[in-house]
């Protein structure tokens, strides 16, 4: 039997990731048992639990072109996928070591994954439903995050424990691992604007060393690697700061995904939506970190959540615009752009934790931090390119 539907084949990619979100919060949401159990007693220790993860995706996102090079697309997403499942020995690692080495591994999975969405959306879907499918790529993490933060004391009810939960969810990216495997992938299926010839010049040429050169992906990268950081910083330790609202904007976040699909599919510049959100942002941010006021909190996290996912369709998809755009070159713009995203915000982490410990638990100068660096989403949007350019008359 072989999967040929492209829309299955989407609904495994989709899941595979929301299961990923889940093990990943889950283990997070469960850090104080994990911190009690290894006997971890500082901010900054924390961060790095929750931050091998982080630092995994690094590594992963940086090889991830290398490694489907070498495997192919296909081949690359199933070891994806079986990285994902390697989460089954979080919640009974016997020691520091091993927790952080199966968080590390699950990261590198997950990492993967994110990269090898957007050569597999080239390769399925055609550009008019590109938007529509990177967009609901971009909120599988939420779904996966909300589910969790709404129902994980209902999970561990119903599976006899935090532990059982997190086995049932490695399990479960395990099943979708073989499925993929059925999948029958094939890697011309798709093209791009560009001629044949051009196509095959980007493909033989565009390596590591061309993206580095490229002042797109440093821009690219440097827009989003702000909003990451606090994206990461919210779930890590705004809850420890007494500021539980952060259900909010995972919630409001899927709406806002929702709508910017529908948004992205009217109007197709890419760059304004990106920097008014931004701006926005910054402005909630402040509201939410820095407000006494609870209503004020959860108004700023509402719309926060809305505003932080709005733009990601335009966001994901602008590199799909750009001129002589191959799944290969874009598999390279991708690893970079992760990487160096999550690298930025693996600093940003464990700088916020050490400014909490040398604070006796003060989160107030971490704050401040954390809101100027989320600047990058609307200072970046002013290096970016708008791939929708009007046409000339003649």
């Amino acid at each position: 039997m072989q999967i040929s539907n492209k829309y299955i084949v989407e609904g495994i990619v989709f899941i595979s990731y929301v299961l990923f979100a889940m093990a990943w919060v889950g283990g997070t949401a469960s850090m104080s048992q994990i911190m009690q159990a290894m006997q971890v007693d500082s901010f900054a220790s924390a961060s790095f639990i929750s931050g091998s993860v982080t630092l995994a995706k690094i590594v992963g996102t940086f090889m991830a072109a290398w490694l489907a090079s070498k495997l192919g697309i296909k081949y690359a997403f199933f070891m994806a996928c079986i990285l994902t499942a390697v989460g089954i020995i979080t919640p009974f690692a016997g020691n520091y070591e091993v927790l952080l080495a199966s968080r590390f591994l699950m990261g590198l999975g997950g990492a993967l994954m994110i990269v090898y969405f957007n050569p597999i959306v080239m390769n399925w879907f055609d550009a008019q439903q590109r938007p529509t499918v990177n967009g609901i790529n971009a909120v599988a993490f939420n779904v996966g995050t909300a589910i969790i933060l709404w129902t994980m004391l209902d999970i561990n009810e119903v599976t006899g424990g935090w532990q059982n939960s997190l086995l049932i969810f490695s399990i479960a990216s395990l099943v979708l691992a073989i499925t993929w495997l059925f999948v029958h992938f094939e890697p011309t299926k798709s093209s791009t604007p560009a001629s044949t010839e051009d196509t095959q010049q980007a493909d033989a040429h565009y390596t590591y060393v061309d993206g580095l050169k490229d002042k797109f992906n440093w821009a690219y990268a440097f827009t989003y690697s702000g909003l990451l950081a606090f994206y990461i910083c919210l779930f890590t330790f705004y809850p420890k700061a007494g500021i539980s609202q952060s259900k909010w904007v995972i919630g409001f976040g899927i709406v806002g995904t929702l709508a910017g699909i529908i948004y992205s599919k009217k109007f197709p510049n890419r760059v304004p939506v990106i920097r008014w959100s931004g701006l926005i942002m910054v402005i909630t941010i402040i509201g939410l970190s820095f407000s006494t006021s609870e209503f004020v909190q959860t108004l700023s996290a509402i719309t926060l959540g809305f505003f932080i996912f709005f733009p990601v369709t335009a966001l994901v998809t602008l590199p799909h615009e750009l001129p002589k755009m191959t799944p290969q070159k874009i598999t390279v713009v991708f690893s970079l752009f992760w990487s160096i995203s999550y690298l930025f915000s693996t600093i940003v982490l464990w700088i916020f934790g050490k400014m909490v410990d040398a604070n006796n638990g003060d989160f107030t100068v971490a704050f401040i931090l954390i809101t100027l660096i989320s600047s990058t989403f609307f200072i970046g949007s002013f290096f970016l390119p708008e791939t929708n350019q009007p046409k000339e008359t003649a």
